[in-house]
């Protein structure tokens, strides 16, 4: 049995375990915003036809300065890519033939990408599911001998989110053992930007990456950056494809930038949501973790290994964590959907306790 190393693919899902796909189908899987694109992507749609016709800017404007102007920084400072996916792809490229550090349960795309390079991987554990705690000291140790950390913030699976203290004293210890940090903020635009270290960081070691894909739900037209120090950013550009960035897409990313109230909505939307899931779940005797990401991560009290089958028939689809180092599949992970998909998915489970 082999089973999707990615949330958002069902259909891969049910062919894979044999099942025939309901008509209704939920994923929950997948941790994309539930209120679907920002509505003046639409309205302005016929503004974006004329530009297939032309080469899009090598740089990946006009997105490149939005994002400066959005995060108040230097467009040098700033790498556009076709996808957050196709960074941490340079970034291994970049780190070839030497040595990571990755914490895990984590992204499992950093130790692919890395793997794929011949990078040497330290594999180190949290030291607390539930609350995300790093091991710090032991991060530290390896330092000395690694050329980058790979930290994701918010981490997912698990939601959680080292207090920004930690992150700033990593930030400066990498300074001093000359080991770089690549920061994943793919959702921390679902917390809020004064949670991210974009604002007020020396760039010198730290690599952060962003993603457009999960706040504005347009997964289909692969955008995200890099912010980092210039010199790494030229770095990049000179491994990256010419015209790595449509223009239709660097079009629609300057426009959602603009959006703050699509924003507002969803952050508290997805709160709200993540509140309540997450009582829910403690109420039926689930271990659940401090996420603050739209997403969270729980394990039943009494592990059965017909849980996820039994969801997947009733059409509703849950994260397995069957590739997550030190979840092995004991964990599920959940989305935050609309407040109705929630309330369906709150009824199945009580169905399931309830007969148990």
């Amino acid at each position: 049995m082999t089973l999707p190393n990615h949330g958002a693919n069902p259909h891969h899902l049910f062919k894979s375990l044999g099942i025939n796909p309901p008509d209704r189908i939920i994923d929950f899987s997948e941790n994309v915003n539930p209120f679907g694109p920002p509505e003046s992507i639409q309205t302005n749609w016929h503004k974006f036809k004329p530009f297939m016709m032309g080469y899009p800017d090598p740089l990946g404007e006009p997105f490149r300065t939005a994002v400066a102007e959005y995060h108040n920084i230097s467009p040098d400072s700033i790498f556009v890519a076709n996808g957050a996916a196709e960074i941490f792809s340079l970034l291994a490229q970049k780190y070839r033939g030497k040595r990571a550090i990755i914490v895990h349960p984590t992204f499992s795309e950093y130790e692919t990408t890395l793997k794929a390079r011949n990078v040497e991987i330290v594999n180190l554990h949290m030291t607390e599911i539930v609350t995300g705690e790093y091991p710090i000291d032991e991060i530290k140790m390896h330092m000395h001998q690694a050329d980058v950390l790979y930290l994701c913030t918010p981490n997912n699976p698990t939601g959680t989110l080292p207090t920004r203290k930690v992150l700033i004293d990593l930030v400066a210890y990498a300074k001093k053992t000359n080991c770089d940090i690549v920061l994943d903020e793919a959702f921390i635009d679902f917390i809020s930007e004064q949670s991210s270290l974009i604002s007020d960081i020396n760039f010198c070691h730290l690599i952060i990456v962003r993603s457009m894909t999960k706040m504005y739900a347009m997964p289909g037209l692969r955008l995200g950056y890099m912010v980092t120090a210039p010199s790494i950013v030229k770095e990049i550009q000179q491994l990256a494809p010419h015209w790595n960035v449509n223009r239709i897409a660097a079009e629609i990313g300057s426009l959602v930038l603009k959006d703050e109230e699509y924003r507002q909505k969803t952050i508290l939307h997805s709160q709200n949501m993540l509140l309540d899931m997450s009582a829910f779940l403690k109420s039926k005797g689930c271990e659940v973790t401090q996420s603050q990401a739209n997403f969270l991560l729980f394990k039943l009290q009494h592990p059965n290994s017909e849980f996820f089958q039994y969801f997947l028939r009733q059409g509703l689809v849950l994260r397995h964590t069957e590739n997550f180092h030190g979840l092995d599949g004991r964990w599920y992970r959940i989305g935050m959907k609309t407040a109705e998909d929630m309330e369906i998915l709150k009824k199945e489970l009580t169905v399931w306790f309830e007969a148990r």
